[in-house]
Formats: C-alpha cells, sequence, structure tokens
C-alpha cells in the first residue's frame, strides 16, 4: 500500500543521493584533471570543497530518509539497510575525510605526502556506498508501493 507523500520522499531521497554519488564521486571527480590547465594542487583543491559540500548534502538526505522512515515504520530490511549505510556515511565523515585532507593540506603547501591507499579506500567505501543507496532504494520502493493484499470473495473467487 502506497503512503504518500513520505513514501515518495524517502525513496526519492534515496535515489537524488545515488545521483549524486554517480555525478560527483564517479564523474565530475575524475573528470576533472583532464581539463585544460588544471594542475594537480588545484584539482585537489576543488576536490576538497566538492567533497566537503557533498558530505553535508549527504548527511542531510540520510538525515532526511530516517525520518521518513521513522515515520513510516519500514520494515526491518529497509531499516537495517539504512543503519548500514548511516554507519558508512559516519565513517567517511569522521575518519576518511579527515585523513585525506591532512594529505590535501600537505599537497597544497608544498610538501607531498608519502604514498598511501586512503584515495582508493575512499573510493571503494564510495563503491560500496554507491550500491547501499540503490540497494536501500528499491527495497524501499518494494517494501511501500506493494498492493494491498486481496481479500477473498464470499464466493470464494
Amino acid at each position: 500500500m502506497m503512503r504518500p507523500p513520505f513514501a515518495l520522499v524517502l525513496v526519492a531521497t534515496l535515489f537524488l543521493w545515488a545521483g549524486l554519488i554517480i555525478g560527483i564521486s564517479f564523474l565530475e571527480a575524475p573528470l576533472k584533471f583532464t581539463a585544460p590547465h588544471i594542475t594537480l594542487a588545484l584539482g585537489v583543491g576543488i576536490g576538497r570543497v566538492v567533497f566537503h559540500a557533498l558530505n553535508k548534502v549527504e548527511i542531510g538526505l540520510c538525515a532526511g530518509a530516517a525520518v521518513c522512515a521513522i515515520y513510516l515504520r519500514v520494515p526491518g530490511r529497509v531499516g537495517g539497510a539504512l543503519v548500514l549505510l548511516a554507519a558508512v556515511l559516519l565513517l567517511q565523515t569522521f575518519w576518511l575525510l579527515p585523513a585525506l585532507d591532512v594529505r590535501a593540506e600537505a599537497l597544497l603547501h608544498g610538501h607531498p605526502p608519502p604514498a598511501s591507499s586512503l584515495h582508493l579506500l575512499y573510493i571503494g567505501v564510495e563503491a560500496v556506498k554507491l550500491c547501499l543507496v540503490l540497494g536501500t532504494g528499491t527495497l524501499a520502493y518494494l517494501a511501500l508501493h506493494r498492493p494491498p493484499p486481496r481479500l477473498a470473495s464470499p464466493t470464494g473467487f
């Protein structure tokens, strides 16, 4: 049974979030370094601004999805997926982004940091987060947009 408008808002929020991840993390971020006259330092500086803004938007989208899910009393699978998604977002917010910021600051101040796998880890976590957002959105859509059960007629047909 569809429960507008919160069901629509929940599903739309999750798929909007997926679009932002695809557009920024997997399209804009790598492409900016192919633009003419973009130096590594300039690309890193732009990336920091963009990813911090994206992170703030993601926190808002996650909070909005959580409020809708609580209001709708979503099934356990949807709620569990949202909790896992929030955990991944918190990992990025409080550990990965700050760790990458330290490296970016060093680079911007002319001190290239030693080699690290943090950037590859961030890309991997973004891919996992994208799969979680798409999966959660799909689960939410299926759970909240099922037709009501058909009642048997008195004649048995």
